[in-house]
């Protein structure tokens, strides 16, 4: 298909469907984790990859990111689709793709000029223990690697947490009172034994559903079991600080990763990738923790016939809210960038696309679920019309950089 054709494909989704595209799933999987089994996925598909690459413990929304797993990775991996139903079937075109082609009628003249891509993504981690303590590197030191420094944050949505696994609590940072010696005796204790006790160094938070964290490059984290929806900055970069989790051994190569080659000894650069500060915050639960936030009157909403949340927030990077329609209820929502959105519960109509929350996915099966919102159709309004009697309609929304309606509620770090 020629460059023109796709634009001409593209264009007419947009305007069969007032702005709105549908993405195809989009799985990855990691030979580090043990799937949570919360996905959805179909039992016999979550090690559809093969054994050796690992199982599926991901899925990703609205990205133009690749996925970084080493030599495991493969073509594609990360990257979202649109689907396309067309007179002889369906076409899938890279979001990539059409971000590159026509970038001002999907995110916005705005973003395009400022980034000249889309700069965020979102996932589902669905992990049955937990992950390592690690971090994501800040911008000084992603740039060493040619990639971007990534914040993150989490919410754990509730229609996906029946159950919480073997670990739901996440270590944050490092207690008061620790110091460089104690942190750079753990990394040059990697081969010595199996364990380098970094987890000694800081303290464990018992996860909550239905709230969340902000998570600033350079904090050291390793969450905890309870299925995360995390909208991110566009970027695959991160280095482990623990070298055996649950009995597992990591490879070093997991601490340096992320590290130019001439550094991977090199302690003080190591350490340097820590945001001190905000990893020996005493306050760092108060400062960090996310309790959702109304997006509006919430008396004047629910007169409407719907409710919305900010559910992640505090980042410039990004931001997510929580939409939830009431029954039998039709609304006109508005908002002022271009967004991706996941849907967690219920069935109807988002303009003149049908939208359903699947109960179970085969690998490789196409859904309803997931779509892409245009920023002329979200400023113009998006009409949402939920055909069940007694089922909510829910669903995750993710922006990306400089949201202004969520600049109220950015920290300054």
């Amino acid at each position: 298909m020629t460059i023109n054709e796709k634009k001409q494909l593209v264009r007419g989704e947009l305007q069969k469907n007032g702005g709105v595209l549908r993405f195809a799933p989009c799985w990855v999987a990691r030979n580090f984790m043990q799937p949570g089994r919360r996905l959805k996925l179909d039992p016999r598909d979550y090690y559809a990859y093969g054994g050796a690459k690992g199982g599926i413990d991901e899925r990703w929304f609205a990205s133009t990111t690749p996925a970084d797993n080493a030599e495991y990775t493969i073509e594609n991996e990360g990257l979202s689709f649109a689907v396309i139903k067309t007179p002889g079937g369906v076409e899938q075109v890279l979001f990539k793709e059409i971000v590159d082609l026509m970038g001002q009628d999907i995110i916005g003249e705005e973003q395009m000029n400022a980034y000249g891509r889309w700069m965020m993504f979102s996932k589902f981690f669905d992990n049955m223990g937990p992950i390592a303590h690690h971090v994501h590197l800040k911008n000084e030191h992603a740039a060493n690697v040619d990639m971007l420094g990534k914040p993150e944050g989490y919410y754990f949505p509730p229609q996906q947490n029946n159950v919480y696994n073997n670990f739901p609590h996440t270590y944050f940072g490092l207690n008061p009172g620790v110091t460089k010696d104690d942190v750079i005796r753990c990394l040059k204790a990697w081969a010595d034994r199996g364990d380098n006790n970094i987890l000694d160094l800081s303290r464990a938070y018992r996860l909550e559903i239905g709230t969340g964290w902000d998570v600033p490059p350079g904090v050291l984290h390793a969450p905890g079991s309870v299925l995360t929806y995390e909208p991110q900055r566009a970027s695959d970069v991160s280095i482990f600080f623990q070298s055996q989790v649950e009995g597992r051994h990591n490879d070093r190569a997991t601490l340096v990763k992320d590290v130019p080659g001439d550094r991977h000894y090199d302690y003080e650069y190591l350490f340097s990738i820590l945001d001190w500060d905000l990893n020996v915050d005493p306050g760092f639960k108060e400062n960090r923790f996310i309790r959702p936030l109304p997006a509006g009157d919430e008396e004047t909403m629910n007169e409407q016939g719907y409710s919305e949340q900010w559910v992640v927030y505090g980042s410039s990077h990004f931001c997510a809210k929580e939409l939830t329609v009431f029954p039998g209820r039709s609304v006109t929502i508005t908002d002022a960038q271009a967004y991706g959105l996941i849907m967690m519960q219920g069935y109807g109509a988002l303009n003149n696309v049908k939208i359903e929350t699947p109960v179970m996915i085969r690998f490789g099966d196409l859904t309803s679920d997931e779509f892409f919102v245009t920023e002329a159709a979200a400023k113009r309004g998006v009409r949402i019309t939920n055909n069940s009697d007694y089922d909510n309609i829910v669903m995750l929304k993710h922006f990306g950089p400089d949201n202004p309606d969520s600049r109220h509620l950015v920290k300054s770090r």
